[in-house]
């Protein structure tokens, strides 16, 4: 018994340093959140200085924004609705074109960037490191480029929407394919069905209502963007918000982002419900 008990008092003495650094945890472990709250606040700092921040602008801003806005009372299309709805459609459309044929083109490239489905640990790291730089460039940059390449139009912005989509999807995908269960894919093999056996019955059933939900969302965010890639020349009703604002019409201005919102907020209220059918609603 005597021999137990040094046993037991020698392991608690060791055990007692260790508790109490995870209940005092030392200087180190506050060093760099602590850092980088520093940093974080230091920049912030110097971007108001650097950019002129003050509440008299502001107070400026918005007497002038007050103006603005009395300008655009009451909404006035002045004619021009119908090609004010055609440019609103051709939005949607562009969004649509857009967000499926990314969602299409990132499913296959998404396999490459998933841990338990690409064994070769170089062509998964490339993978990710490609969706990461193609994500980067942001969708007006796409427009900008894609107007140069294929000129103006819709077709320019179904393809810039698509291109940032694509890595966007892909690094979602791949995501959702490392965080399914093993045990349906296993059950495929089991059977003496092949490597794409077990990703079209095994994998692909569970991750489907994910990947749906997320092209929904994208959706949505895509026709937000597609108002902006049309003032580049991309087609859509962003090149008349472009035009409006300019020429001074802010009456049509109005109209316009009236049929936005309202555009939107159907799309939002339709994919939510459409979410909520898919993966069920939670909470």
């Amino acid at each position: 018994m005597a021999g137990i008990r040094s046993v037991l008092l020698d392991r608690a003495r060791r055990l007692g340093p260790e508790r109490q650094k995870l209940i005092r945890p030392g200087w180190q472990r506050h060093l760099l959140p602590g850092g980088v709250a520093f940093v974080m606040l230091a920049l912030f700092v110097y971007a108001l200085d650097r950019f002129g921040f003050g509440f008299a602008r502001i107070w400026n801003g918005l007497e002038r924004l007050g103006f603005i806005i009395g300008f655009m009372l009451p909404p006035d299309p002045k004619g021009n609705l119908p090609a004010f709805a055609w440019a609103l459609g051709e939005t949607v459309a562009i969004a649509l074109l857009g967000t499926l044929i990314g969602a299409i083109l990132a499913f296959p490239l998404s396999l490459l960037a998933a841990r338990n489905v690409m064994t070769n640990r170089i062509v998964q790291f490339m993978s990710r490191r490609l969706f990461d730089g193609v994500r980067g460039i942001d969708t007006l940059i796409w427009a900008l480029i894609y107007v140069n390449v294929v000129g103006l139009g819709p077709f320019a912005g179904v393809l810039a929407i698509a291109s940032s989509d694509m890595a966007g999807f892909a690094k979602v995908y791949s995501e959702a394919i490392e965080a399914t269960e093993r045990n349906a894919s296993e059950g495929v093999r089991s059977t003496g069905g092949r490597r794409w056996d077990e990703i079209a019955f095994g994998l692909l059933p569970q991750v489907m209502p994910v990947l749906i939900s997320q092209v929904l969302y994208f959706f949505e965010s895509n026709t937000r963007s597609a108002t902006i890639i049309g003032i580049v020349g991309a087609g859509g009703i962003g090149l008349f918000l472009s035009d409006t604002i300019r020429t001074g019409e802010w009456q049509q201005v109005s109209v316009l982002i009236l049929m936005i919102l309202v555009v939107v907020s159907v799309i939002d209220f339709v994919s939510a419900r459409l979410r909520f059918a898919i993966i069920g609603k939670r909470g």
